[in-house]
């Protein structure tokens, strides 16, 4: 049995190694604007291809590990 993506929501195309903003943030379930303050502040790299500035697929990931092992070291509060 196969399901289909909801109409108003993009495929996720595993293929793609470098993102628009928009892609980037939606992998990381986020909001455009928080990715873009992620960007500004250096969290998340970006490159320019031509005119436009793109995500690579691997600092969307890159960004979720550093955030895993600063987390595992963040002692929580009981």
């Amino acid at each position: 049995m196969t399901t289909t993506a909801p109409e108003d929501t993009p495929e996720y195309d595993p293929t793609l190694v470098a993102l628009r903003v928009e892609e980037a943030a939606r992998r990381l379930s986020i909001g455009r604007t928080t990715m873009y303050a992620l960007i500004r502040d250096g969290e998340i790299e970006t490159i320019p291809i031509g005119r436009a500035r793109r995500v690579p697929a691997e600092a969307v990931i890159e960004f979720t590990r550093r955030r895993m092992q600063q987390h595992a070291t963040t002692p929580i509060a009981a």
